[in-house]
């Protein structure tokens, strides 16, 4: 029984094609992501290029998909629930909406220790 297409995407198309093509496969599968990033507003591109990029490198640096797939899930759920995640975000939104201003996560205060070297010169 073939499934119809949800929402435009046709798995069983792609899953013929990934097991046909794989090269063909590979460049339809950039071409979408492409276009998808491109669509999104421009102050995000460079950010979503980046995830994708980080995406592609796990699934290049990984040999079995399945592995691959969960490292990038891992991924997935690390964005959610890190510090500034989307819950601190939808916990943000669930205040406000209930009338309780919120102020934003503050970042935690960078502390370097600076190391001095002898004999160095001053630059002034």
């Amino acid at each position: 029984m073939v499934k119809p297409a949800v929402h435009g995407f046709d798995f069983e198309r792609w899953a013929a094609l990934a097991r046909n093509d794989p090269q063909g496969f590979e460049a339809e599968r950039a071409a979408v992501l492409d276009a998808a990033i491109r669509r999104a507003p421009e102050d995000r591109q460079r950010r979503l290029r980046g995830l994708q990029w980080r995406i592609d490198q796990v699934r290049r640096t990984t040999r079995n998909p399945l592995v691959a797939c969960q490292r990038i899930h891992g991924m997935m759920w690390e964005s959610v629930v890190r510090d500034g995640g989307l819950l601190d975000h939808l916990q943000r939104l669930s205040e406000i909406g209930r009338g309780r201003a919120c102020a934003p996560a503050a970042e935690p205060p960078r502390v370097a220790k600076v190391l001095a070297f002898p004999g160095g010169r001053r630059r002034g």
